[in-house]
Parts: C-alpha cells; sequence; structure tokens
C-alpha cells in the first residue's frame, strides 16, 4: 500500500488531468510522477495545503468518507476579527445553503509559519484580517469558505494543516513525501 502526503500549492487542481478548459490548469500530474496513486478527497483550487494520496480504494475511501469522521483542521485566515458570537455559531453548526454542517472546533491562532502565497491575498488598509485554526468531520463543496461567510467573514486564504493523524508539518508546496 502506497499513501503519500503532498503539500498542494495554491492554484492546482486536485485531479491528474484538466480537461475540457481551454488553457490547461496545474494539475497533480506537474507534481506527482508515481503512477496509481489517487486522491484521498479533494482540496479546491483556490485552497493549498495537505493533499493525501493513496493505491489502496479502500484507505482512500475511508479517508475522503464523512461517515468516518476523519478530523480536518485548516488555517483560515478571514476578513475582519470574528467575535465569540460568531465562534460560537462555527461550534453550534452553522446553516448552509445544503442543511446544517455538524458543529465545529475553532479557535484563534497566531498568523501560522506559512510560505508566501502566489498571489498574495488581497489586503485592505481598513479592514483587519484574523488567523483561525477550524477542524470538520464533514467535507462539502467549499464548506469552510462557506461557513466564515455564513459568520461575516469572508475567507482569504485557506491552508489544510491535517487529517486525521497526518499533518503538512514542514513540507513545502508543489513536495511530496511517503506518509
Amino acid at each position: 500500500m502506497t499513501l503519500i502526503l503532498f503539500n498542494k500549492p495554491y492554484g492546482v487542481l486536485s485531479q491528474f488531468t484538466d480537461r475540457g478548459t481551454v488553457t490547461a490548469r496545474p494539475t497533480l500530474s506537474d507534481f506527482i510522477d508515481l503512477p496509481g496513486v489517487y486522491p484521498a478527497g479533494r482540496l479546491d483550487r483556490d485552497s493549498e495545503g495537505l493533499l493525501l494520496l493513496t493505491d489502496d480504494g479502500r484507505l482512500q475511501a475511508r479517508i475522503a468518507d464523512p461517515r468516518f469522521k476523519a478530523p480536518k483542521t485548516y488555517w483560515v485566515q478571514v476578513e475582519g476579527d470574528p467575535g465569540d458570537a460568531a465562534l460560537d455559531a462555527l461550534r453550534r453548526g452553522v446553516e448552509l445553503s445544503d442543511g446544517p454542517t455538524r458543529p465545529a472546533e475553532v479557535e484563534r491562532i497566531a498568523p501560522p509559519p506559512l510560505w508566501p502565497r502566489d498571489p498574495p491575498i488581497r489586503v485592505r488598509a481598513n479592514i483587519p484580517d484574523r488567523w483561525l485554526s477550524l477542524t470538520i468531520r464533514e467535507g462539502r463543496n467549499r464548506q469552510v469558505r462557506r461557513m466564515t461567510a455564513a459568520i461575516g467573514h469572508p475567507t482569504l486564504r485557506l491552508v489544510r494543516h491535517s487529517i486525521g493523524e497526518w499533518t503538512i508539518g514542514d513540507l513545502p508546496p508543489g513536495e511530496w513525501r511517503p506518509a
């Protein structure tokens, strides 16, 4: 069985090919030359961080399936400074267009030691930003971004730090290593 950890850079698709577009976008094949591995879950093109890939279909399903509740922790830079009431809403679960989310674990954190993003996030001189550590146990489409928007604090940068027991550690963007 093969399991690798990949630090997906911003702008890279969580798949090996880019079909149906006139201009090819970066994909996993630009970074990973290891036959037979497939992503266990997804990470949006405009999100960064940990992506697990494996050649074991059972493990892939177990990691990706929300029924197994593997916690996924994200470092989220949001616009503004969410107050206690906003964070409590995330802890209770927020209502999204596809139904309520499960309760999340959330806390304010100091800016994490991350690599520069290319392109950098938009910065507004009059609007502060804040970093949060947010852990969820489900994985809907763009869920974290929709959750922070629901509390009035849009996501500026989103980095997946861990999935279950696996973390990004000091793995540089665009690099991978065996788990």
